[in-house]
C-alpha cells in the first residue's frame, strides 16, 4: 500500500491526519457501505497518486489539492466513520514514526 509512505511525507502538512488514517480505516471496513467506501478510496486513491493537479514536490502548497479532495470526501460521509475506524487510526499513528 502507498498510503503509508505517502501519508509520512504529508503528515506534517495535514491538520487532520487522525481523520485521514480513520477514513483509510473506514474505507478498508467491509462494513462501511459500498458507495462511502468508493468515496473514500476515491479520495485516498488521488492522495497517493504521484501524478495530481499541484505537484507534491512543491513545498508549501503541494499537498493543497489533495487536503481539499480529502476534506470533502471526509465530510460528504463522516458519519460513517465509526469509534472503531478513530482507535484503529489512533493505534496506527501511535505504532507509524512519522517525520518531526
Amino acid at each position: 500500500s502507498r498510503f503509508w509512505p505517502t501519508f509520512k511525507k504529508a503528515a506534517r502538512q495535514i491538520p487532520f491526519s487522525r481523520d485521514l488514517v480513520a477514513a483509510y480505516y473506514c474505507a478498508t471496513d467491509r462494513e462501511t457501505p459500498f458507495r462511502v467506501r468508493g468515496i473514500l478510496l476515491a479520495a485516498l486513491g488521488y492522495f497517493v497518486l504521484p501524478i495530481d493537479m499541484i505537484p507534491d514536490m512543491l513545498v508549501v502548497v503541494g499537498f493543497t489539492d489533495d487536503i481539499a479532495v480529502l476534506t470533502t470526501a471526509i465530510a460528504l460521509i463522516n458519519r460513517h466513520i465509526k469509534d472503531r475506524h478513530y482507535d484503529a487510526a489512533d493505534a496506527a499513528l501511535a505504532d507509524h514514526e512519522l517525520p518531526a
